[in-house]
């Protein structure tokens, strides 16, 4: 498949957070996603990459996630994963026990079984 044949692949523009290792460097850099499919994404940030430089991503809901870098524009890159994954799985919802709002935050009354008395202050 060449280049322009990439284009119509299906993509979600989103913005998400996630966290990018980069093969021969050292710690985690937090980037961008702008948008994402099944077998690759677009990042922003001020991590410099190469093309053909080895990653990981840390996709919401998905994990970590292999590729190499395959464009690189800017402060913006392309990557190329090494095995397709499910997009629609950083879209939903964080589940509850990865929740990082400070418990007075969240919705206590949730928790409750219908019908148990909560104390109101």
């Amino acid at each position: 498949m060449n280049e322009g044949d990439n284009r119509q692949v299906a993509r979600d523009s989103l913005f998400l957070m996630a966290d990018l290792r980069v093969g021969g460097l050292d710690g985690e850099y937090r980037i961008k996603v702008r948008n994402l499919s099944a077998g690759g994404m677009m990042g922003e940030g001020a991590v410099r990459v190469v093309r053909g430089a080895m990653v990981e991503v840390n996709i919401r809901n998905v994990g970590w996630v292999e590729g190499s870098v395959a464009w690189v524009q800017e402060n913006r890159f392309g990557v190329a994963f090494s095995t397709d994954i499910d997009p629609k799985l950083a879209r939903a919802p964080v589940s509850a026990a990865e929740d990082t709002a400070p418990r007075f935050v969240r919705n206590h009354e949730a928790h409750f079984a219908p019908g148990e008395n909560i104390r109101k202050i």
